[in-house]
């Protein structure tokens, strides 16, 4: 048992290293008098466990187990933007996020092709 508080005690330590402002907000970038400061974000997950036997029941034989396991993952989220307009926020958009936003994009002209049709087989239907 000593043993697995040592392991989750330094992998929470380890962890806690990492975290901090650097970790969300990436260093700025500047191409061409545009600065661009990456936003991420940054999730852990974390386990341990312990088990063992009971020593006086020679049926069951000895035992012990201990195990941790963890993951990480980075995502980028947005940029700051800073250039000669002002500062901004981009979105970085991805999966179901951006397909939407093409989708919604291309709606209005969607909308119109659908009513012109609409009026085409009215005007039809009438003449």
């Amino acid at each position: 048992m000593e043993d697995i508080e040592r392991l989750v005690k330094t992998t929470l330590g380890e962890i806690e290293k990492v975290l901090g402002s650097k970790t969300v907000v990436g260093d700025p970038i500047t191409i061409e008098g545009t600065t661009l400061i990456p936003l991420l974000s940054v999730g852990f997950g974390f386990g341990a466990g312990c088990g063992g036997s009971n020593k006086s029941d020679s049926k069951s034989g000895e035992g012990m187990g201990e195990g941790t396991g963890g993951a990480a993952g980075v995502k980028p989220i947005a940029m700051i933007v800073v250039d000669k307009d002002g500062v901004r926020i981009e979105p970085i958009k991805t999966g179901v996020a951006s397909a939407l936003d093409k989708f919604t994009e291309k709606m209005p002209d969607l909308m119109e092709k659908f009513m012109n049709k609409w009026a085409e087989k009215e005007k039809n239907k009438e003449g």
